[in-house]
């Protein structure tokens, strides 16, 4: 028996016995008179002790799992979905095995057959979190990391991605070698065509958003220069997106955050899709997002968008290509690089100034 039932024991023994009231025996076992006459008559009328032990002690419960499926949800977790959390293992579980069980019976399973999960528990957090952006396309966040996106199957490349602030949207994301430009601003262009043209967008310091020249000295201040921009820069100009440049890492948490995300769960999610090379990674990214977003977006705190819609005349490959302005010189020619180029076929004109 309990310590709790074998208190009600001693408690009905003294009634019985006289010792104690009825009222008395209530407010010790914090019942009421009548449970109190209750257990008092039961103790007389099924022979003791026995009588208050709970009826369902040494019983399977009706909604008890089978062993059957716990050996084959321990088995699915070593076998095919190792290394997922609890939740996403629960999710897949339902998804491709037609298994619908709670994260903390996945947890007990686990734990019975001496299996814990490797991530550590997130620390708490040391500094107040900035509130999000009230409307969606207010600011997105935009990031980059590399990563064995596919385990063992590949060597590592690295992801890059954007997310809207205000709903945690991924609105683009591309795989590619290692950290560049070019993946920047494809993952841009993905979010402007699908949603528009954000009025924000906050990145880190890396030298593909800054120019290395851009502190002016202060005689090109006063005669009126402005600092110069890297390539992204001068597409986020002519777009007319606010570029914000954080100095730690905390102040874009947001995507930070959604990095954890991606490789506790994208890994296996590409391992169930049999993903062998970082160009079949990018051919289902784009189902993996819409599933992301499906579950991890939020509504914004504001209906009204503050996307701008990108205009018609427009083309985002021009404005994200790397162009270098030249004047022509003499006999119509410019120089790039340390060569000379001219027209293919002589020109009766002369263009330079």
């Amino acid at each position: 028996m309990t310590r709790a039932e074998l208190k009600k024991v001693l408690v009905v023994e003294k009634i019985l016995d006289g010792r104690m009231t009825n009222a008395e025996g209530a407010a010790t076992l914090g019942l009421s008179v009548r449970q109190m006459i209750r257990l008092k008559k039961k103790y007389v009328a099924e022979g003791g002790a026995q009588a208050l032990a709970h009826r369902n002690r040494g019983r399977k419960p009706k909604h008890a799992l089978s062993e059957e499926i716990k050996h084959q949800v321990v088995e699915l977790y070593k076998t095919k979905y190792h290394g997922s959390n609890n939740c996403h293992f629960a999710e897949l579980l339902e998804e491709h095995e037609s298994l619908k069980l709670s994260p903390s019976s996945i947890r007990r399973m686990l734990l019975e057959k001496g299996i814990k999960q490797a991530k550590q528990r997130r620390r708490g957090k040391t500094h107040r979190p900035r509130e999000r952006k009230p409307q969606a396309g207010m600011l997105w966040q935009m990031d980059a990391t590399p990563y064995a996106w596919l385990e063992d199957r590949a060597p590592a490349f690295t992801l890059h991605a954007a997310i809207d602030d205000a709903t945690g949207t991924v609105v683009g994301a591309v795989f590619r070698p290692t950290e560049c430009r070019e993946g920047y601003s494809l993952v841009m262009q993905q979010g402007i065509r699908k949603y528009g043209v954000p009025l924000g967008l906050y990145s880190d310091r890396h030298t593909i958003f800054r120019s290395p020249k851009e502190k002016l000295t202060v005689e090109q201040e006063l005669a009126g220069e402005t600092k110069p921009l890297s390539h992204f820069g001068k597409a986020m100009a002519e777009l007319h997106i606010e570029h914000i440049q954080a100095v730690t890492p905390q102040a874009k948490g947001r995507v930070e955050r959604l990095w954890k995300t991606f490789q506790d769960r994208l890994v296996i999610e590409l391992r169930l899709l049999g993903v062998q090379t970082m160009e079949e990674a990018n051919a289902v990214l784009p189902k993996l997002l819409e599933k992301h977003n499906r579950q991890f977006a939020i509504p914004p705190k504001e209906a009204e968008s503050a996307y701008m819609k990108l205009d018609p005349s427009v083309h985002l490959n021009h404005v994200f290509t790397i162009r270098e302005y030249r004047k022509l010189g003499h006999g119509n020619t410019l120089s790039y690089n340390g060569k000379v180029y001219t027209f293919a076929k002589p020109c009766d004109f002369r263009f330079e100034a």
